[in-house]
């Protein structure tokens, strides 16, 4: 660990965290009455936070707090002690995690290594493709990779052609309770590719259907032999999945297909994949390889060709822009592989970063069993939430959040708007979470975190209903006006950054979110905007 992450995130707001040091130690209940400098801010019609929630029709349990981070004050909060799924907004202390642990620079190197040395071209020994941990190759990088080989002079292999993937425990899938084939689920371990997806692409060709199965990237696309696929004359279900030693084996409803289509499919071995596309490419430039092995160790050897991922920062910029989960687990097991030396699991690499969170966040009780939020049981409060943004504000997180613009009443995204805000959203079916900064008008800086959950309608949820189940859409727009209606009232009650006068404290106004049971079928109302 980095020389004390904790100097680094507060020296800026060490005398501002010892005023309010009994404010971080207990769970905030209270909404302090803001001192406006003139009467504009009470002429505004600003709702109450029971109004905003009994509007939005929600059901089931709705968390927030809200932190003015320069001086630490918690200004309204509710539930803020339950324990909620965070869904995707916990990759923004993933992100922490990584960047503490790793640092901002750090690049993830994937090597080909020799080993017997190298005669007249041909490796004597084993050529081993070594898996370093990086989220972002794809086909293309290892195109490169063989091209370097054979500008290398090697034209082939006495021994074997392995990939070594034990940089990371092997995970066949990051939520084994997802449905097979949603793509945002593949396996893990110490090397990815096309962030362990493959392509599958149909057409209509007479009476039947021309199927590729692709490791597709921008130039290199070669086909598939560690996922197989095939079409089969029934009305459901609309895929099967089977789990045989050596690939991927999947089967699709002809009745599904229609005229045409694509959709990316989870790889399940990673390493038997990465190895599998680069002996393709590597033949196609004239090099000699049989099919890959996987190395049960990383032996000594020659780097022969190293390539190396952009640095970190950009990389997490992307992963909380477009939510990978890849990514996220991949750059947690990478921050506790350096904590560690070696993790076990993916669960223990989380258990990790819990602690690193208690540590340096100064989080109570944070329960993630993964690193991207996609496994139901991880469970975070809204107290630990906003309150370890509060701490860390300024140290380089805001940058590479995402805007979030909220919307007009015609649902126009007010690009304008003098509210600003830069979150991590998360949504699971009948879970949605916003997390993040917002700035208002007036310059004030608060740290915030939202997050709703209906746990009782997604315990209902079979496991071939995950991917569109019933009622979830139109829960999530629920969930959003919430999301919406507290931003615009924190940006608007906290404008300005004045201390309470001693009465106002001592006489707090007590926000407490209701649970409202209203239910409906009405269509998902847009309200805010990720850009």
């Amino acid at each position: 660990m980095s020389q004390s992450f904790t100097r680094r995130i507060f020296l800026g707001t060490a005398a501002a965290a010892m005023v309010a040091a009994s404010a971080w130690a207990e769970s905030p209940t209270t909404s302090l009455r803001p001192m406006g400098r003139d009467d504009d801010l009470y002429k505004q019609a600003i709702p109450n936070v029971s109004e905003i929630i009994a509007d939005s029709g929600i059901s089931g349990t709705v968390a927030f707090a809200v932190v003015d981070v320069e001086s630490g004050i918690w200004l309204e909060a509710s539930n803020a002690t339950d324990g909620i799924p965070p869904a995707s907004s916990i990759k923004a202390i993933t992100a922490l995690y990584a960047l503490d642990q790793l640092g901002p620079d750090h690049v993830f190197e994937t090597r080909l290594l020799a080993t017997g040395g190298v005669v007249n071209g041909e490796v004597q020994g084993d050529l081993i493709l070594v898996g370093g941990g990086d989220p972002t190759l794809d086909s293309d990088d290892l195109g490169q990779m063989a091209e370097e080989l054979k500008e290398a002079g090697i034209i082939g292999v006495k021994g074997t052609f392995k990939v070594y993937e034990g940089a990371f425990p092997a995970t066949f899938a990051i939520d084994p309770e997802q449905p097979d084939h949603v793509g945002y689920n593949p396996g893990v371990s110490g090397i990815a590719l096309n962030y362990n997806r493959v392509h599958f692409e149909w057409k209509r060709s007479g009476g039947g259907y021309d199927v590729t199965m692709e490791g597709r990237a921008g130039r290199y696309a070669p086909a598939v032999r560690a996922a197989t696929m095939g079409v089969v004359d029934r009305s459901g279900p609309v895929y099967t999945y089977e789990n045989k030693p050596d690939r991927d084996v999947w089967t699709v409803a002809k009745s599904a297909l229609g005229s045409g289509g694509a959709r990316w499919l989870p790889i399940r071995r990673p390493g038997v994949y990465a190895g599998d596309i680069f002996a393709t490419i590597a033949r196609s430039h004239g090099i000699k390889l049989g099919d890959a092995e996987l190395a049960d160790a990383l032996p000594e050897g020659e780097t022969l060709v190293t390539h190396r991922s952009a640095k970190l920062r950009p990389i997490l910029k992307d992963m909380l822009e477009y939510s990978t989960n890849l990514t996220a687990e991949m750059v947690g097991l990478a921050a506790s592989a350096k904590r560690l030396g070696t993790v076990p699991s993916l669960r223990a690499s989380a258990a990790e970063m819990n602690k690193w969170a208690v540590e340096e966040l100064g989080m109570e009780s944070p329960a993630m069993i993964d690193h991207s939020g996609l496994g139901d049981d991880s469970k975070m409060t809204v107290h630990d939430m906003a309150g370890g943004l509060a701490r860390i504000h300024g140290t380089g997180l805001r940058p590479i959040l995402k805007p979030v613009y909220l919307r007009d009443d015609r649902g126009r995204p007010e690009r304008n708007n003098p509210i600003k805000i830069d979150a991590k959203t998360g949504t699971l079916n009948f879970v949605s979470a916003l997390a993040g900064f917002l700035t208002t008008p007036e310059d004030r800086v608060l740290a915030f975190a939202i997050l709703t959950a209906n746990t009782d309608e997604r315990a209902k949820i079979s496991r071939a209903e995950r991917e569109r189940p019933p009622g979830a859409r139109t829960w999530n727009g629920r969930a959003k006006r919430v999301q919406r209606g507290l931003l615009e009232r924190w940006g608007l009650l906290y404008n300005v950054a004045v201390k309470p006068e001693p009465e106002a404290a001592a006489e707090p106004e007590t926000q407490t979110a209701p649970e409202p049971d209203a239910e409906g079928d009405a269509e998902q109302e847009a309200v805010l905007e990720e850009s």
